[in-house]
C-alpha cells in the first residue's frame, strides 16, 4: 500500500485540529482538498480514521493508532526541510511552563540554545491559563503538570516528577519513623495553593487518608514553600529535583520512603501550527534530552 506524504500531512492536521475546516486553515489550502485526501486515505488503509460530529471529527482506535506511528517522523521531516544549516533561529520561540520548573530545570537545559541565538519569550503560568495562551496563539510551547485534553495541542510527555514529604530537622526529630498522619496532625502545612492539591494526593495514596486539614502557610511558589520548609515553618510535600540539594545538605529531611513514590506527568504541548519550525523544534529536543536528568 503507498500513501503520499501529502495525505499523512493533512490526516494528521485533522487529528490534531479536531477538524477539516481547522486542519485546511492551518496548511493553508482549501476544505475540500482535505476532504478528500482524507477519504483518499481511509480508503487505502481499508478502515475509517475519524467519526465525522456536528462540529468536526473525533479519532477512532485506528486513527488515535494511525497518528501515534507518523506523528514524530512527520514533524521531524518538517523540521529537517526548514532546516538551513548554519542559519540563525529566525523566529521568536514563547514558552510557557511552572514558575519554579522553569527557573530550576528548564531555563538551565535551553541555555545553550539561547547562546547560539535563539530568541525565546517565557511566561509562567497554571496549567489552565497556560493552555489558553497556547490554543490562542500566544504560546507556541508549553510544560503542565496536567494532560491538556483540548483539541488542536499536541502532547508528549516530557518528566515523571516524583513528589517528597519534608521538614526541617527541628521538626523531623519530633517525629516517629515511620511517620504518620496522627503524628502531623500538630505540624504546621505549607502548600503552594489554598487546595493543598499535592498535599492531599500524598496523603490520599501513601497514606490510604484523606487530608481534612487546612494548610498554615499558602504560598504560589513551590521555592517559596521550599524556602518556608527550610527555615522551619512546617512540614509540606515537594517535588524530588527542587529539594535535592537541600536534602543532601540536611536542610530539610525526608519523613517518609514510601515503596512507591507518588509520581506526577508532565507534559510538553505545543499549537501543531508551528511543531515543525525549526525552533520549536530545538527547544523540544533540548527538553527531552535534559529531562531524564532532573
Amino acid at each position: 500500500m503507498k500513501v503520499s506524504l501529502d495525505l499523512l500531512r493533512s490526516f494528521l492536521a485533522v487529528h490534531r485540529s479536531g477538524s477539516v475546516t481547522g486542519a485546511a486553515e492551518l496548511l493553508g489550502v482549501a476544505q475540500p482538498t482535505v476532504t478528500a485526501q482524507l477519504r483518499a486515505l481511509e480508503e487505502a488503509v481499508g478502515r475509517p480514521l475519524f467519526d465525522r460530529l456536528p462540529r468536526g471529527v473525533t479519532p477512532t482506535a485506528a486513527g488515535d493508532e494511525l497518528a501515534r506511528r507518523v506523528a514524530e517522523p512527520l514533524d521531524r521531516l518538517a523540521a529537517v526541510l526548514t532546516d538551513e544549516p548554519g542559519a540563525a533561529y529566525a523566529r521568536t520561540v514563547f514558552l510557557g511552563g511552572p514558575a519554579e520548573l522553569l527557573a530550576e530545570r528548564v531555563l538551565p537545559a535551553l541555555g545553550g540554545l539561547v547562546a547560539e541565538g535563539m530568541e525565546l519569550r517565557v511566561a509562567a503560568g497554571l496549567p489552565e491559563r497556560l493552555l489558553d495562551d497556547l490554543v490562542a496563539g500566544r504560546l507556541d510551547l508549553a510544560v503542565t503538570s496536567v494532560r491538556p485534553r483540548r483539541r488542536g495541542v499536541v502532547v508528549e510527555p516530557l518528566y515523571d516528577e516524583e513528589f517528597v514529604l519534608v521538614a526541617a530537622p527541628a521538626w523531623a526529630d519530633r517525629l516517629p519513623d515511620p511517620v504518620t498522619p496522627a503524628a502531623l496532625r500538630d505540624v504546621p502545612l505549607v502548600a503552594y495553593g489554598e487546595e493543598a492539591p499535592i498535599l492531599r494526593r500524598y496523603w490520599r495514596t501513601v497514606f490510604d487518608t484523606r487530608l481534612t486539614r487546612t494548610p498554615s502557610l499558602v504560598v504560589a511558589d513551590l521555592r517559596a514553600v521550599r524556602a518556608a520548609v527550610v527555615a522551619g515553618a512546617g512540614a509540606s510535600v515537594l517535588p524530588a529535583y527542587l529539594c535535592r540539594g537541600e536534602l543532601a545538605s540536611g536542610a530539610v529531611r525526608a519523613l517518609l520512603t514510601p515503596a512507591v513514590p507518588p509520581l506526577n506527568t508532565l507534559f510538553l504541548a505545543a499549537r501543531p501550527a508551528v511543531a515543525g519550525r525549526r525552533e520549536v523544534q530545538a527547544v523540544r529536543r533540548a527538553l527531552l534530552a535534559a529531562a531524564p536528568g532532573w
